[in-house]
């Protein structure tokens, strides 16, 4: 146990969000904006358009880059049967070092970001960064169909269809979300059903799959980033002029302080439902939480592990496992 939770109950609001990149590091943009939502919503801070628009920006270009890794590895995973696992796997990474390239402008950071900060963002689009994340979006919706093809492959289908079947009641009961709860095809969205940042001023579409399977998680993955490709043009064409950080520029770490109350605040990461429950009221003054809890998606998809696996060979916990897409980082909070 890493003690993760506790260890953000003696830090202040501020500092707490470089520590949450590191739970799900594949993904920290989301992780950041989690907690950040929740000191919000407790604070009552309000985040301006500009900011609420750049964070729906990093938030899908994180889910192509997260889907992107997940991708390869899989296919990696399933590589020996496949023959064509190993290519799809640098394909992927090539295409994802795009992003990392874009982040690492944006944020001078490659990994662990720490560009969220409650009522805003630290920093603001350079010039010609979009222009940039629209040409990488561009050349990455392009070569999803590449990939398609490479996976075409009659050994993968049987490697994962009908292998690892979850249906919509047991992903219900079990809580999963994401993608492996759309997949079992049930319908739900955060960033459509509850939206935050700036998703209610976009029309999403949600990738949804009946199978439940190892093949219908793929898929809806696929779909997704394609989405997320889609919405990243949309928000790069109307990102609004203004502050991105409610007119303040932040130099040093500005004090957050809460002397009580209580939020939960849920988002979609790549993984699913990622939830942020905050007391206020703690040490520093009230510039520390008094209780900080993490509801992890990926401790959701390891437990359902004794349900999904019986009935199979060992060779399939590899494809069951990896279309699980699990971060031991937030399993292990």
């Amino acid at each position: 146990h890493r003690g993760v939770e506790k260890l953000c109950e003696k830090l202040t609001y501020v500092q707490i969000t470089p520590i949450v990149d590191k739970n799900d590091y594949v993904a920290p943009m989301t992780n950041e904006q989690a907690v950040n939502l929740a000191v919000e919503a407790l604070a009552g801070i309000e985040v301006p358009r500009r900011a609420r628009y750049l964070r729906t920006i990093l938030a899908e270009l994180q889910r192509v880059a997260s889907h992107l890794l997940w991708l390869g590895t899989f296919a990696i995973d399933l590589g020996g049967a496949l023959g064509g696992g190993t290519s799809l796997f640098m394909y992927c990474f090539r295409e994802r070092e795009l992003i990392m390239d874009l982040f690492e402008e944006l944020t001078g950071s490659r990994f662990h970001y720490n560009t969220h900060t409650p009522g805003g963002n630290r920093h603001d689009v350079p010039e010609g960064w979009g222009a940039k994340v629209k040409q990488v979006m561009r050349l990455i919706e392009g070569r999803l169909d590449e990939y398609t093809a490479v996976l075409d492959h009659p050994i993968f289908e049987a490697r994962t269809k009908d292998i690892g079947v979850i249906d919509a009641e047991l992903a219900l009961g079990l809580g999963l979300s994401g993608p492996i709860l759309r997949a079992s095809g049930v319908d739900h969205d955060l960033r459509r059903d509850a939206p935050y940042h700036a998703y209610d001023e976009i029309e999403l579409n949600v990738p949804v799959a009946a199978e439940g399977d190892c093949h219908a998680r793929y898929r809806v993955r696929l779909a997704e980033m394609r989405e997320s490709i889609r919405v990243v043009l949309a928000m790069m064409d109307g990102l609004p002029e203004g502050p991105i950080n409610g007119g303040r520029a932040i130099k040093t770490p500005v004090q957050v302080k809460i002397k009580s109350g209580q939020a939960y605040v849920a988002l979609e990461t790549p993984r699913g439902e990622l939830g942020t429950y905050v007391i206020g009221g703690g040490d520093n003054r009230h510039a520390s939480p008094y209780r900080f809890k993490i509801r992890s998606p990926s401790l959701h998809a390891v437990s359902a592990l004794p349900w999904v696996l019986p009935g199979h060979q060992v060779s399939d916990v590899v494809a069951i496992l990896g279309s699980l897409d699990p971060i031991l980082g937030e399993v292990d909070r």
